[in-house]
C-alpha cells in the first residue's frame, strides 16, 4: 500500500521568495509572537472563538454550508475522484493480502477482543453506537472481573497507551443507552495525580446543543459503527458493540439461575435483559436488575464479527481519524482536550481527506498517528484475503458528501450471484424499484433480477435469509407502545411479500415462481429456570428473595469504582454512584448498602440448612440440548415435581444482530449495515463494513459438481448452517484454548469432521431437506408448547387474542399446562439447532401500522 508522504518531504520553496520580498518580516514576527503570548491576544482569540460560535446560527439557512466554500469543494471532488476509481465507488481501495478471521457469536469475539486490547502498546480506536464499560469480556463475570471492559481500559491506559472513543450521543427520549454515562465512566478511570491521567478521551456525536450547535443537530439518524483499531496492527469490524446483553455462546441458552451460588451467573446486573418482556430500563443505573431471572429468560444474542491484520485496518483508521476530526470541528472545535489528530500517508494538501482543518486560531494540538512510522506495522500482505472497506457517511456523520459503497456492494454482489444468496441480518427493507416510498434502497431489485435470471437460465439458485421473528424490541404486539416495531414488520412483509412491488410480486410477474427460489427463516430457543425446592425454601427461610441477592452480587463486582465516578474534566454523571471525596453528590445510604450486603449473606447462612449448600441434581441450563452430540433430554435430571417443571420451561427469539452477506462460498460482507435505507442509502445512520475474496481456494462441491470456493467465505457458512442447524457441540464457558476465539493472529478452527463435509454442498438436496426439516420440526415444536409468536396462524388481531397465552401466564412459557410433563419432553427433545419458518402470513388480513401520531409521513423513514 502507498501511505507516504508529500514527496518534497514537507518543504515549502515558495518560503524563500516570501523572504526575499519581505526583508523585514523577521522583525514583525517577533512582535507577532511576543503579542501571542499576552492577555490581550487571549482576549482576541477569545472574541474571535465567541463571534464564530454564534455565526452558526447562520447555517441554519445554508445546510451546505461545510461544501460552499471553494477549498471545501475542491475536497469534495478530490474525494469524488477517488471513489470513481474505487470498486462500488468506496473511498478504500482494494487490499490484497489480509489476514482475516471471522466470529461467531459473543463468546468468541469478546475473548478475543479481550487478549487483543490487553496487548495493545500505543493507541486504541473504539467506535460503537453503544459501550458498556462495565461489560465483562469473559464468563462467569464474578471469577473474570480482571476482565471487565473499563478495567482492560484503565491498565492500558496507566501503561500509556492513547485511547480513543468515539459514541453515538443518543436522544434521551427515545434510547436508554446513556452515552454521558460512558464517556464520564470511562474518562474518570485515570483521574489527575494518577497514572494514565488523559489518556482516555471519548467524544459523543452529534450534538444536541441548541446553542452550540442549532444547524446541524440531527435526532433521526445514528452513528452505528462497530470497530476497534490496536496499534494500526489489527482491527475487528462487525455487528457486535462492547455493551450489554451481546454476549452468548452457540447454545444460546436463556436461564441464568444457580442454585449452588450466585457466583456463577453469567450476566449480571443489566446484561441479563430481555428486550421483549422489558427494554434495558436504566441503563446509567448500570448494577440493577429489573428483571427476575427466577421467572424469565434472556433474549438469546446471535451476532458475527472479522478480526482483520493487513492493509485494509489503515483504511478503518483512516474513517476513524475522519470521524474523529469531524467532531472535533462539528462539537470540540473550541475545545482544548480534543485534539486534531492527523494521519501518515494524508498529510500536507492531503490532510484534508480526513478532516484536518488548520485554522488561524486553533484550541488543541495536532498529534500525528499513528505513534510509529507505519513501516514498523503489520501491513503489506499477511494473509490471502482480497478485501475492501465500503461505508454508509455524509454531511451530518463525516462532513462528507454522501456514500453508498455498502449499498453498492450489495446490489452487485447479489444481482451477479450464479449459485446462492445468504443473508444474515436485523432487518430486510428494501425496494424493488421506485414505487415503495418512504424505501428507497433498491437491493430488493438486485434479488429480483438474479432470481430471474437464474430460472431464465435453468439454473439452479437459492436465496436464503435469516432475520429476526421481530426485528424491534416490543413485548406484546398487539399494544400502542408496540406500534414502531410492528411498523418495521409492515415494512419487511411488503419488501418481500405483500404488494404489487413487493420481491415475490415482482417476481411472480416474470413468471416465476418466488417460492423455488427465495426462503426466508427465523432463529428460537428454549431452556428450563433452575428454580429448585430448595432454592424456594432458601429464599423462605432467609426472608430474600433470589432478585435481591442478584442484585447485591452486581453491586458487588459492577459497583467498584478505583478512584471514583468523577471525570474531572467534565464533571460526575449523574447516575453514577459515588465512591469516595472525588465525588460529593448523594448516592444509597451506607445503610442501604449494607443491607443488600446483609440480604446475601443472610440467603448464604441458610444454605446448608435448606439443602442448598450443593450441586443440585439438575442444570442451570438445558440449552445444550438442541446442539451436536448431547444425551436426549428425556433423561436429563429435574430436582423437583414435574409439574414444577412445566411451570420453569422457557422460550424466546433467538435474536439476530448480525449483518452478514455470503455469495456463492466466495465473497462475505460483514460490518454494522443492516438491510434497510437507514443503513444503506449513506444519509442516514453512519456504518463500516467489509467486502472480503480470499483468494485461497479449496476443493468443493455446488449442486453436486465439483466447485473451487474461497476458504474464507465457505468455512464461515459452514459452520454458521452447523450453528443453526444443531450440527456444532455446545461451547464451555472458558475459551482459553479455543482458537476461534483469539486474536485474527490464530486461524480459525473449522471444526472439519463428518458435519463439515455434510454442509460443503450449500446446494445439495439432503442438506437442503435436513435445513427445511428441522425448520419445520422446531417451528411446530415451538406454536405448541409455548404459541410463540409471531405465528402464521395469527392473521388478525381476533387470532392474536386467541392464539397468546392467558392472563396470569408468563410469555414465553408453556401455553398449556395440561400438557403432560413427559409429553413435553418428548417434543422438546424433537428440537434439533433453532432453525425455524419466518412466518409469511403474520398479520396479513389486519392493518399492522396504522397512520398516526407516531407512524406518519414525517416520521415513516426512521422505520425504513
Amino acid at each position: 500500500m502507498t501511505t507516504a508522504g508529500p514527496s518534497d518531504g514537507g518543504s515549502n520553496p515558495k518560503g524563500l521568495k516570501e523572504k526575499l520580498k519581505n526583508p523585514f518580516s523577521k522583525g514583525f514576527n517577533d512582535m507577532r509572537e511576543k503579542f501571542r503570548d499576552s492577555s490581550l491576544y487571549d482576549v482576541k482569540v477569545g472574541l474571535i472563538h465567541k463571534k464564530q460560535e454564534i455565526g452558526k446560527f447562520a447555517n441554519l439557512i445554508n445546510p451546505n454550508h461545510r461544501h460552499d466554500e471553494e477549498h471545501e469543494q475542491a475536497t469534495d471532488d478530490k474525494r469524488t475522484k477517488i471513489a470513481e476509481g474505487h470498486r462500488f465507488q468506496s473511498f478504500a481501495p482494494e487490499r490484497p493480502g489480509n489476514k482475516i478471521k471471522w466470529y461467531v457469536d459473543g463468546r468468541d469475539y469478546f475473548y478475543a477482543v479481550s487478549v487483543a486490547l490487553e496487548q495493545a502498546k500505543e493507541t486504541i480506536y473504539i467506535e460503537d453506537w453503544w459501550l458498556s464499560p462495565e461489560l465483562f469480556m469473559r464468563r462467569p463475570a464474578y471469577h473474570n472481573q480482571e476482565w471487565r471492559l473499563d478495567q482492560i481500559l484503565k491498565r492500558r491506559a496507566e501503561a500509556g497507551v492513547k485511547i480513543f472513543v468515539i459514541v453515538y450521543r443518543e436522544v434521551e427520549a427515545a434510547l436508554t443507552c446513556n452515552s454521558a454515562h460512558t464517556k464520564h465512566a470511562l474518562q474518570a478511570l485515570c483521574p489527575k495525580g494518577s497514572p494514565g491521567h488523559g489518556n482516555i478521551t471519548v467524544m459523543r456525536h452529534p450534538d444536541h446543543n441548541v446553542l452550540e450547535n442549532a444547524a446541524d443537530m440531527t435526532f433521526y439518524w445514528a452513528h452505528h459503527e462497530k470497530f476497534i483499531v490496536i496499534d494500526y496492527n489489527l482491527a475487528f469490524i462487525g455487528g457486535l458493540d462492547l455493551c450489554f446483553g451481546r454476549w452468548d455462546n452457540h447454545q444460546h441458552q436463556l436461564a441464568d439461575v444457580h442454585p449452588a451460588g450466585v457466583e456463577n451467573e453469567m450476566w449480571p446486573g443489566q446484561d441479563f435483559n430481555n428486550n421483549r418482556v422489558m427494554d434495558f430500563q436504566s441503563v446509567d443505573d448500570w448494577k440493577s436488575n429489573e428483571l427476575s431471572k427466577a421467572e424469565y429468560g434472556r433474549m438469546p444474542w446471535h451476532d458475527v464479527a472479522m478480526g482483520v491484520i493487513g492493509d485494509c485496518v489503515y483504511d478503518i483508521a483512516e474513517h476513524f481519524v475522519l470521524r474523529w476530526n469531524f467532531v472535533k470541528r462539528d462539537k470540540y472545535k473550541r475545545d482544548g482536550r480534543y485534539d486534531w489528530l492527523t494521519l501518515e500517508g494524508r498529510t500536507g494538501d492531503d490532510e484534508d481527506l480526513v478532516g484536518v482543518q488548520r485554522p488561524k486560531h486553533p484550541v488543541g494540538d495536532y498529534i500525528h498517528h499513528p505513534l510509529s512510522p507505519l513501516s514498523t506495522k503489520t501491513l503489506g500482505e499477511q494473509g490471502t484475503v482480497h478485501a475492501q472497506i465500503v461505508r454508509s457517511s455524509t454531511d451530518w456523520s463525516s462532513g462528507i458528501l454522501t456514500e453508498h459503497s455498502i449499498q453498492n456492494a450489495y446490489s452487485e454482489l447479489i444481482r451477479n450471484a450464479q449459485h446462492y444468496v445468504y443473508i444474515e441480518n436485523q432487518f430486510f427493507i428494501t425496494a424493488t424499484g421506485d414505487q415503495q416510498s418512504p424505501i428507497k434502497n433498491t437491493i430488493g431489485r438486485a434479488i429480483v433480477d438474479a432470481v430471474v435470471r437464474a430460472a431464465r437460465e435453468n439454473r439452479k439458485f437459492r436465496v436464503i435469509a435469516v432475520i429476526p421473528s421481530v426485528p424491534g424490541f416490543a413485548g406484546d404486539l398487539r399494544e400502542d407502545a408496540a406500534m414502531g416495531t410492528r411498523a418495521i414488520m409492515d415494512y419487511q412483509y411488503k419488501s418481500i411479500c405483500r404488494g404489487e412491488h413487493s420481491i415475490f410480486e415482482q417476481i411472480k410477474k416474470e413468471g416465476v415462481d418466488p417460492k423455488q427460489y427465495i426462503f426466508f427463516f427465523n432463529l428460537r430457543s428454549y431452556d428450563r429456570l433452575n428454580v429448585t425446592p430448595a432454592l424456594k425454601k432458601q429464599e423462605e427461610k432467609a426472608g430474600v428473595k433470589m432478585q435481591d441477592v442478584q442484585r447485591a452480587e452486581a453491586e458487588e463486582i459492577m459497583g467498584s469504582g478505583i478512584h471514583g465516578s468523577r471525570d474531572q474534566d467534565e464533571g460526575a454523571d449523574t447516575q453514577m454512584g459515588k465512591r469516595n471525596a472525588l465525588d460529593p453528590r448523594p448516592d444509597k445510604s451506607e445503610q442501604e448498602r449494607q443491607n443488600m450486603i446483609d440480604a446475601k449473606k443472610k440467603f448464604a447462612e441458610v444454605a446448608e440448612e435448606t439443602g442448598a449448600n450443593r450441586e443440585p441434581e439438575s442444570k442451570d441450563s438445558v440449552a445444550k440440548f438442541a446442539m451436536h452430540n448431547t444425551p436426549t433430554l428425556t433423561e436429563e435430571a429435574w430436582e423437583g415435581t414435574m409439574s414444577d417443571e412445566v411451570d420453569n420451561w422457557i422460550q424466546e427469539e433467538l435474536y439476530i444482530h448480525g449483518k452478514l452477506l455470503i455469495v456463492d462460498d466466495k465473497t462475505v460482507v460483514c460490518g454494522s449495515s443492516n438491510l434497510n435505507d437507514r443503513s444503506q442509502l449513506g444519509a442516514h445512520d453512519s456504518e463500516l463494513s467489509i467486502v472480503m475474496t480470499d483468494a485461497k481456494l479449496i476443493n468443493s462441491t455446488m449442486n453436486g459438481q465439483p466447485y473451487e470456493a474461497s476458504h474464507h467465505a465457505a468455512t464461515l457458512r459452514r459452520y454458521l448452517w452447523r450453528e443453526h442447524l444443531g450440527l456444532l457441540p455446545p461451547q464451555d464457558l472458558d475459551a482459553k484454548d479455543d482458537a476461534n476465539a483469539q486474536p485474527p493472529d490464530v486461524p480459525n478452527d473449522i471444526w472439519e469432521n463428518d458435519t463439515y463435509a455434510f454442509v460443503e454442498d450449500p446446494l445439495s438436496d439432503e442438506l437442503w431437506e435436513m435445513w427445511t426439516s428441522r425448520a419445520s420440526t422446531n417451528t411446530d415444536m415451538f406454536r405448541q408448547l409455548f404459541h410463540a409468536d409471531p405465528d402464521d396462524f395469527v392473521k388478525t388481531f381476533d387470532d392474536y387474542d386467541r392464539f397468546l397465552p392467558p392472563k396470569g401466564v408468563k410469555p414465553g412459557h408453556i401455553y398449556d399446562r395440561m400438557i403432560p410433563p413427559k409429553e413435553i419432553r418428548a417434543k422438546l427433545d424433537n428440537i434439533k439447532g433453532h432453525l425455524v419458518w419466518m412466518p409469511l402470513d403474520f398479520l396479513k388480513d389486519a392493518e399492522m401500522a396504522e397512520k398516526g401520531l407516531q407512524v406518519n409521513a414525517w416520521t415513516e423513514s426512521i422505520y425504513t
